[in-house]
C-alpha cells in the first residue's frame, strides 16, 4: 500500500474533505466510461478473462465495501449479503469468490440494481469520511487511496473488455462516435538512444501511492544499452508479417510458436482485411490502419518475435525505469479521450511515447523484488500471488487515468495475452 505520511501522526479532517472530493468524481468518471453502453453490452462476457461491464461496476464498490465500511463504519448494512460472494474478485482469504469464467452468467442482479448497489455504498463512503474514527483515520486514509488506484485499474479494464465485448459483433458496433481524431502524423523515423550501464536504482521509494509491488527501492547492474526513440508502428509490423514473420518458428519462443498454429494467429488482434486492405477494430468503431499509428494489441510472444526479426530485443524493466525515471509524466491517457494509441509527435530529443499510448512489454519476468513484504491480511492477495508466468508491461496506455501512472508502476499480464491495449519498443545493446 501506499506510504501515505502524516507529520502529526493523523491525517487531518481537510485531508478527509479532500479524499472525498477526489473519491466522488473517480467513481463518477467509471459510471461516465458505461454512459455509452446499452443495457445488452453491461452483461456479455466475450471470454473468460473479460468480465460484463456490469461485474466491474458492482466489484470496485465491493471493494470499498469489504475493506473500509465493513471495517470502520459502524453499524453499515450492506444492501444485499450476497454481493460478498458474488462480486469478489479472487480474494480467497476473504471468502469464496464466484468463478471468474462465469461472470456472464450473472443476469441477476440486472443493472439497475448494480447502480443502485454503487449509491448505496457512495452514501456510506461518504458517511465515513466525514467523520473517520480518530484511532483508524491512518488506515482509512490508506486504504481509501488504494481502492481508488484499484478504481482507476478497473477503468482501464473496463475498456479493454468493452472494446473485445464489441469486435465479437460483425456489425463492428461503435463505443463512441466522439472521440477525438489522431493529430497529424510527423512520421517520426526511429532512432537509437544511448544508456550508460552500471549499479542503478528502482523501485518506488518516499512519500505517495505505490503498489507493494513497486517497493523497495534497490540496486541493480545493466551493461550499456540503446532504447527506441519511440513505438513499434503498424507500417513495421505490416513489414514483419510480409516477411512470414508468422510462419517463421526460428523467431519464436517454443510457447509462443505453439499457440501461434494452435490459435491460428496470422495478425494482431483486431486486424481485419475488407477488400483487400487491413483495418482494425478500435473504440470508435472499424477503421482502415494507420501505418505510423504504434501498432497495438500484442501478445508477449509476438512483440518478442518483432524483436528478434528485428535485430533487436525487448527492454528490461530496470532498462526502461533508468529511461523513464527522468522524463515527463506526459503523454496519450484516458483524458486526451483518444482511446487509441496515436503516432509519435517527433518533439524533442529524448524518448518519445514512454507514458501513454501503449503498456510496453519488458523482457521482465512479473517477480517480487529483493526485500519484497506483502501487505498484511487479505490485501496481501493484491499483487503477491500473481508473482509467477506473468510478464512486465511499463509506461501506461491509452485508456490509463493519468493520474495513476508513473516511472515505477510495474503492470504485468501472462505472456499470450493481448486484449490489453500492449504494444512495444526496441532495445539492443551498444
Amino acid at each position: 500500500m501506499g506510504n501515505l505520511a502524516y507529520r502529526s501522526g493523523q491525517p487531518a479532517l481537510a485531508h478527509f474533505d479532500a479524499l472525498l472530493e477526489r473519491y466522488r468524481h473517480v467513481r463518477a468518471l467509471s459510471e461516465g466510461l458505461c454512459a455509452p453502453l446499452t443495457i445488452e453490452d453491461h452483461v456479455i462476457q466475450s471470454m473468460p478473462d473479460v468480465s460484463p461491464p456490469k461485474w466491474h461496476l458492482a466489484h470496485m464498490s465491493w471493494f470499498f465495501e469489504a475493506f473500509l465500511l465493513k471495517p470502520f463504519l459502524a453499524g453499515y448494512r450492506p444492501l444485499d449479503e450476497a454481493y460478498d460472494h458474488l462480486f469478489n474478485s479472487y480474494y480467497q482469504t476473504h471468502g469464496t469468490p464466484f468463478e471468474r469464467a462465469r461472470r456472464g452468467l450473472l443476469s441477476r442482479p440486472g443493472v439497475a440494481e448494480v447502480y443502485a448497489y454503487r449509491r448505496h455504498v457512495d452514501e456510506a463512503m461518504a458517511d465515513l469520511l466525514a467523520r473517520p474514527p480518530a484511532d483508524k483515520a491512518a488506515q482509512i486514509a490508506e486504504r481509501v487511496e488504494l481502492g481508488l488506484q484499484h478504481e482507476q485499474q478497473h477503468q482501464e479494464l473496463l475498456l479493454m473488455d468493452i472494446k473485445h465485448i464489441l469486435a465479437q459483433n460483425p456489425l463492428h458496433p461503435v463505443y463512441r462516435s466522439d472521440l477525438h481524431p489522431a493529430p497529424a502524423s510527423a512520421h517520426e523515423k526511429l532512432r537509437w538512444l544511448d544508456y550508460e550501464g552500471g549499479v542503478r536504482s528502482i523501485g518506488h521509494e518516499g512519500e505517495g501511492f505505490a503498489f507493494d509491488c513497486e517497493r523497495p527501492r534497490h540496486r541493480e547492474f545493466i551493461e550499456d544499452f540503446q532504447l527506441a526513440s519511440r513505438l513499434v508502428t503498424n507500417g513495421e509490423y505490416l513489414s514483419f508479417m510480409a516477411d512470414g514473420g508468422y510462419a517463421r518458428p526460428e523467431l519464436w519462443l517454443s510457447d509462443g510458436w505453439d499457440l501461434v498454429r494452435r490459435a491460428d494467429w496470422h495478425a494482431p488482434l483486431y486486424w481485419q482485411r475488407h477488400e483487400g486492405f487491413w483495418h482494425e477494430m478500435t473504440l470508435g468503431g472499424l477503421r482502415p490502419l494507420a501505418l505510423d499509428t504504434p501498432v497495438c494489441h500484442l501478445s508477449f510472444f509476438e512483440a518478442d518475435a518483432y524483436a528478434r526479426w528485428a535485430g533487436a530485443r525487448l527492454p528490461s524493466e530496470a532498462e526502461w525505469e533508468v529511461a523513464a525515471a527522468d522524463q515527463p509524466r506526459r503523454g496519450n491517457f484516458l483524458e486526451d479521450d483518444h482511446l487509441h494509441p496515436i503516432p509519435a509527435s517527433g518533439d524533442g530529443d529524448g524518448p518519445q511515447q514512454l507514458f501513454g499510448d501503449l503498456w510496453e512489454w519488458t523482457a521482465s519476468a512479473y517477480r517480487p523484488y529483493p526485500g519484497f513484504r506483502a501487505l498484511e491480511g487479505s490485501l496481501g492477495e493484491y499483487n503477491g500471488k500473481f508473482m509467477s508466468g506473468q510478464m512486465v508491461l511499463r509506461g501506461g496506455c491509452c485508456a490509463t487515468p493519468e493520474t495513476h501512472i508513473r516511472a515505477t508502476y510495474r503492470n504485468f499480464f501472462p505472456p499470450a495475452a493481448r486484449w490489453q491495449f500492449a504494444g512495444l519498443r526496441l532495445a539492443r545493446e551498444v
